[in-house]
């Protein structure tokens, strides 16, 4: 835990040591996001329960321009919960031009089914947008990464140990595309690289139905090089949510 918070101290550094070299001009102040829900139950011969949400939110203040993520993920099967993931990112971008930034990224997430109590990983690094036409967007980040592992009790006594810790190379890819003009298309990939590689790769459809609401239908594919011994390298979520933008 004391090389998490010191590798966090050091990341958090690197964007306001930049901002004193800067010289992009400041733009306007402005919030906003987006909010998203699916869920389904049946009763009868059969019970089940799937709920999904998801709030994304950014924030635009001059040269910065912050994002606030929280994901939650709940499926249960006649009485026995079968899925279960929370998963919440911090990430701060400072702009140098219309182009290019420093960032800095801190996430957790909390999936039991994998194995891990719980999972963190703080990175920063650089970002370059090449392209941004306001219907088309095509950026990606790299940088340095610390990452934090806590095991389940279960798979502490059969590891033998209770904790995994590692640098790790950070990247991200995304592309998001304007269809038309009520539909929008997104994939992005991440990736952190260090004593095993873990992968996420989200590729989602937007649709508008009326105003600022829509309907947004999405494949999430997780993946781990090295998963615990009982568990699979892979998993997929494929869901279909409504998404109300404000």
């Amino acid at each position: 835990m004391k090389k998490l918070l010191i590798a966090s101290a050091i990341l958090m550094a690197a964007p306001f040591a930049a901002q004193a070299g800067a010289n992009f001009v400041e733009g306007d102040k402005t919030f906003g996001g987006d909010a998203e829900l699916g869920a389904t139950l049946t009763t009868g011969n059969t019970e089940t329960t799937s709920v999904k949400g998801r709030l994304d939110m950014k924030h635009e203040l001059g040269n910065w321009e912050n994002q606030y993520l929280l994901e939650a993920l709940y499926k249960e099967d006649t009485g026995e919960v079968t899925g279960k993931r929370y998963y919440g990112l911090i990430q701060a971008d400072y702009k140098f031009d219309e182009k290019s930034y420093t960032f800095v990224n801190g996430n957790h997430e909390i999936d039991p089914f994998t194995g891990f109590d719980s999972k963190s990983t703080v990175s920063a690094g650089y970002g370059h947008k090449f392209i941004d036409t306001g219907k088309t967007l095509f950026n990606v980040e790299v940088g340095p990464g610390y990452q934090y592992k806590r095991l389940d009790d279960e798979s502490a006594a059969a590891a033998g140990y209770e904790t995994e810790d590692s640098w790790v190379a950070h990247g991200v890819v995304n592309f998001e595309k304007q269809i038309t003009e009520s539909s929008k298309f997104k994939q992005m990939f991440v990736a952190d690289y260090g004593d095993s590689l873990e992968g996420r790769s989200e590729t989602s459809i937007t649709a508008n139905i009326i105003g600022a609401l829509a309907m947004k239908f999405a494949v999430i594919v997780r993946y781990n090089s090295e998963p615990l011994d009982d568990k699979k390298s892979t998993d997929t979520e494929t869901n279909m949510t409504l998404l109300y933008a404000f």
